[in-house]
């Protein structure tokens, strides 16, 4: 009989429940529930509806149950760097404030008045990202106080989803490294730089390993869904699950997990803090078993998607048709820097990009082939520059690069990033993060003896793309 595990994967856009399980000696998956997600406007910030998206988790473990699927083991995985603080009745205090919101305006100088941005890396070796959780937590000092001041616990997103479902608090590894406030050293939280930032340390709680259970759904969740099973913690921050379930058979490798955002980067067992990392801006990411994930965090396939929002108002467009109109205009010679912040969160993505390209001289896109050419483009050549850092940062030679996630589906930008990089790139699977998140189950459960016996297993349960530069 099948053992089933649940993964769901909550994006910035939508999450999805996916049953997973071994059958002759292969990965099956099975998704059985989707439901939609985004930020919402509430009064002038960028917020999530955690109530609205833990409705909508319970309303997916239900349909395991209905379709006769009942997993013995489950987890969440969500994007990073996001939190709530709750009271000491355990209700949120204020907005979970969403990344794309601009409360963190002006949070890195203040961060730095008292932790330099050259001792702030040296100590947690995390890229700078303005949206990263040490800065949304300087804005609530700021702007806030009084939330801070009554917060009896923190807890990242999916920790928050996971307490829910089991009444344990704690803070996973690999999303917990996202704060910019654990010590890569310790693995464990640097409550000395939270005292020095003025955030009181005795609201976090342990951090734990993926593959930590924290035992049965309470009672009242059980008789919501129908059922109990062992809620088992994966690697809660997306790309830590994808890049779990990157099909590479060889130790060294690069990989590309892509989605909103593009992680680009290699596993190393050592972080690498000096001030040459920090200047090439590369981050070093908690990962299963502590691995490192040395990466650069690209703004990815987030321009695309804005793009398309705004086209479909005037007419429908899939990802496949743009990419498609894209290669169409391949000659069309305007470029822009992806990691621009002006592309974080625009009024319009599409003007957005035609005024960078206009202020820089370049001729301006007008026609949808032509913005979806420039983005996809700028990636490339963006992951151009990635390898090059990244070959020079280790000194290594990697002979191709792994794509995972929803952007691997993306053919055009996979042919463009093998010409760029001149590296093979092999594009799947399109599934990687909930896929990762079902392994981290298997492995607590003995169904995997180690991860690189998983991942062969990967390797040979879904088919691969492969791209010569």
């Amino acid at each position: 009989m099948n053992q089933y595990h649940l993964a769901i994967d909550i994006g910035a856009s939508g999450g999805r429940h996916i049953l997973g399980w071994k059958e002759d000696g292969r990965l099956v998956q099975e998704e059985v529930y989707r439901f939609k997600n985004g930020m919402e406007n509430k009064d002038g910030t960028l917020c999530w509806n955690t109530g609205k998206l833990f409705a909508s988790i319970l309303e997916g473990m239900k349909r395991c149950r209905e379709v006769g699927k009942i997993p013995v083991t489950m987890g969440i995985d969500t994007w990073a760097v996001d939190f709530v603080l709750l009271d000491e009745n355990d209700q949120v205090l204020g907005n979970s404030v969403g990344y794309r919101d601009d409360r963190t305006n002006g949070m890195d100088e203040k961060v730095y008045e008292t932790v330099p941005l050259a001792e702030l890396y040296g100590r947690t070796g995390i890229q700078k990202l303005i949206f990263n959780t040490v800065y949304q937590l300087m804005a609530v000092r700021e702007q806030q106080p009084e939330d801070l001041n009554r917060a009896k616990s923190f807890l990242m997103i999916p920790d928050y989803f996971h307490f829910l479902l089991t009444g344990k608090k704690r803070c996973e590894y690999t999303n917990a490294t996202t704060t910019q406030l654990v010590s890569p050293k310790t693995k464990d939280w640097d409550r000395e730089l939270m005292g020095k930032l003025g955030y009181p340390a005795e609201i976090f709680p342990e951090i734990a390993l993926p593959g930590t259970s924290l035992g049965s759904l309470s009672p009242g969740i059980q008789s919501q869904v129908g059922f109990d099973c062992q809620v088992v913690l994966p690697a809660t921050h997306d790309t830590g699950s994808a890049v779990l379930a990157v099909p590479a058979l060889q130790k060294e490798f690069l990989y590309i997990s892509s989605g909103t955002w593009s992680l680009m980067g290699t596993e190393r067992m050592e972080a690498d803090c000096s001030r040459e990392s920090m200047e090439a801006n590369f981050t070093n990411e908690g990962g299963y078993e502590y691995r490192f994930r040395y990466l650069k965090n690209i703004m990815g396939l987030w321009m695309i998607q804005s793009l398309k929002k705004e086209l479909d108002q005037q007419r429908e467009y899939s990802f496949g048709e743009l990419c498609s109109l894209a290669e169409e205009c391949r000659e069309f010679p305007s470029r822009v820097d992806v990691d621009d912040n002006r592309f974080l969160a625009p009024e319009s993505m599409l003007r957005e990009v035609q005024a960078a390209c206009r202020e820089t001289g370049q001729k301006v896109p007008e026609t949808p082939g032509e913005l979806a050419a420039v983005i996809y483009q700028s990636l490339a050549a963006c992951y151009g520059r990635v390898v090059k850092g990244l070959e020079g940062m280790t000194g290594k030679n990697y002979e191709g690069i792994y794509i995972v996630g929803g952007g691997s589906n993306a053919d055009y930008l996979n042919e463009l990033t093998a010409r760029t990089t001149g590296k093979t790139v092999f594009a799947g699977p399109g599934e990687a993060t909930a896929l990762g998140n079902h392994l981290v189950q298997m492995l607590a459960g003995k169904e995997f003896d180690s991860l690189e016996e998983a991942r062969k297993c990967v390797f040979e349960s879904f088919p691969m793309k492969k791209f010569e530069p």
